[in-house]
């Protein structure tokens, strides 16, 4: 096999090998539950990794860490190397790092609200247009105001003080109901629950440590623990991966046609980023997938079928690896036609009818020759990995997170002043002013209810008045004036 080359597998003399400059032109690998999409994924992570490609993969069932540990010698892997004629088959390890949202099965991940933005934000509340509108006004309000959106806490304070100044904010922001900031914040409640503080704050994970080699060249594998989180949280896995990939289209270089990736992400459960998505963020993920390869960056979804994916973004991937799929209905067989019509057609391969017909490890499978035209499709049986099939124990695990480069990293939460904190300064200085300025009132009014020596005196003598020896007081005062007794 060449240096710059990816065999995937093969059968009866045929081998099927992709050029790994084709590997920014992204790919899809798609069957029914227990089938082999795992290995096949397994397969191209550890071959990417072995040329120096970084790979970022989302481990949905807890089966990909045994890439970090090589692979045991079996009857039925040495009969699969004979019949695909692989010559420079080894077991081997792979340079591993684990990743995990809640920090519990490897090195924390954390973005702020400020970098998701109010789009994926919106869409991860599942909010309506009226309520996503309203997140696009905090966003632009807190800027205006100079106010950072680091966790949720932040946003909380932001939608609290923007309900109390509604008012004052309309003619420069539109109207900022109060039904959509208590819809907003219920929704936060939610995503609180399902674990999402964990996720929002700082230190901010920095995407070049995604993109790392060892010493020896290769290509580190990032897997991030997404066992809890698909279950837990879907909309939430589904925000951090295509922040994931919006952020590096946005900060990685151009590098044009390279022989090999500069990074390879694999996205696994791929109908969650397109499930209930809004046109906006279909058409923004497509344009990304369209314009993210000359970053050198190829991206895999991993799917039961590659219908689940959108057109405009299935036409984009070069890659096609399709293992069974079962027709129990007339829908079923609606979507293997559809799928057959995915590929180039081999003379001797009916597609529709070998889908229904493939063993588990076999796979329908097209790459893209070096001019970018489809290969005929053919059916080859996927090449065994040279890590470990299946986990590592939790002893391991915890082993390669103790070494790791990246220990104690992100481990401590860091919590500076951000938009919580001011709000709540100006909150109790408000408060203050309000109370200091009651004094005032209080105390003038006492000042005013104050008596001179002099005022008192005229004030006594005239409630004296009233009195029979304060009428002849005044009586003896007015005849010394007036010259009589």
């Amino acid at each position: 096999m060449a240096v710059k080359e990816i065999l995937l597998g093969g059968q009866d003399g045929i081998q099927v090998i992709m050029d790994a400059a084709m590997g920014n032109r992204h790919g899809v690998i798609s069957g029914a539950t227990g089938t082999g999409k795992t290995i096949s994924l397994q397969i191209l992570a550890e071959a990417y990794s072995h040329l120096g490609v970084p790979v970022f993969l989302a481990d949905i069932k807890g089966d990909l860490s045994g890439i970090s540990k090589p692979g045991k010698s079996h009857e039925k892997i040495t009969e699969r190397i004979e019949k695909i004629d692989i010559n420079d088959f080894n077991f081997r390890p792979n340079p591993t790092v684990f990743w995990d949202i809640f920090s519990k099965q490897g090195h924390p991940v954390r973005t702020t609200i400020s970098e998701l933005g109010p789009l994926l934000l919106g869409h991860m509340l599942e909010l309506n247009d009226t309520q996503t509108g309203v997140i696009y006004s905090c966003f632009k309000i807190a800027d205006d105001q100079g106010l950072l959106l680091l966790d949720l806490k932040d946003l909380r304070s932001m939608l609290s003080w923007m309900g109390e100044n509604a008012k004052e904010l309309k003619a420069d922001y539109g109207n900022i109901s109060s039904a959509s900031i208590g819809a907003i914040q219920r929704r936060l409640l939610v995503l609180d629950e399902q674990g999402a503080t964990e996720f929002f704050g700082e230190p901010a994970i920095k995407l070049e440590d995604f993109c790392r080699n060892d010493f020896s060249g290769n290509g580190v594998i990032s897997i991030l623990d997404a066992t809890d989180l698909t279950q837990k949280s879907p909309r939430l896995y589904a925000a951090f991966l295509l922040w994931l990939l919006s952020d590096l289209y946005e900060t990685m270089p151009e590098v044009g046609d390279a022989e090999k990736p500069k990074l390879v992400l694999f996205f696994d459960e791929a109908h969650l980023l397109f499930e209930n998505s809004p046109r906006v963020l279909v058409d923004k993920i497509e344009q990304i997938v369209r314009l993210i390869r000359s970053k050198g960056v190829g991206v895999y979804f991993i799917s039961q079928s590659p219908l689940d994916i959108p057109d405009d973004v299935l036409g984009q991937l070069g890659l096609k690896i399709q293992h069974a799929l079962r027709a129990y209905t007339p829908k079923d067989k609606k979507i293997i036609s559809a799928v057959a019509d995915t590929f180039r057609s081999n003379p001797k391969i009916d597609v529709e009818e070998v889908i229904t017909e493939l063993k588990t490890g076999e796979a329908l499978v097209s790459v893209l020759n070096h001019d970018g035209s489809p290969t005929p499709v053919e059916r080859i049986l996927i090449r065994p990995p040279e890590s470990q099939m299946g986990p590592i124990t939790l002893e391991e695990r915890e082993e390669i997170i103790s070494r790791s480069p990246y220990k104690g990293r992100y481990d401590e939460d860091l919590d500076r002043e951000s938009a919580y904190e001011i709000l709540k300064q100006r909150a109790e200085q408000a408060l203050s002013d309000k109370e200091e300025e009651k004094i005032k009132k209080s105390s003038s009014k006492r000042s005013r209810g104050r008596q001179s020596a002099g005022e008192a005196m005229f004030k006594s003598a005239a409630r004296s008045i009233g009195s029979s020896l304060g009428r002849q007081i005044i009586r003896g005062i007015m005849g010394s004036l007036l010259g009589r007794r």
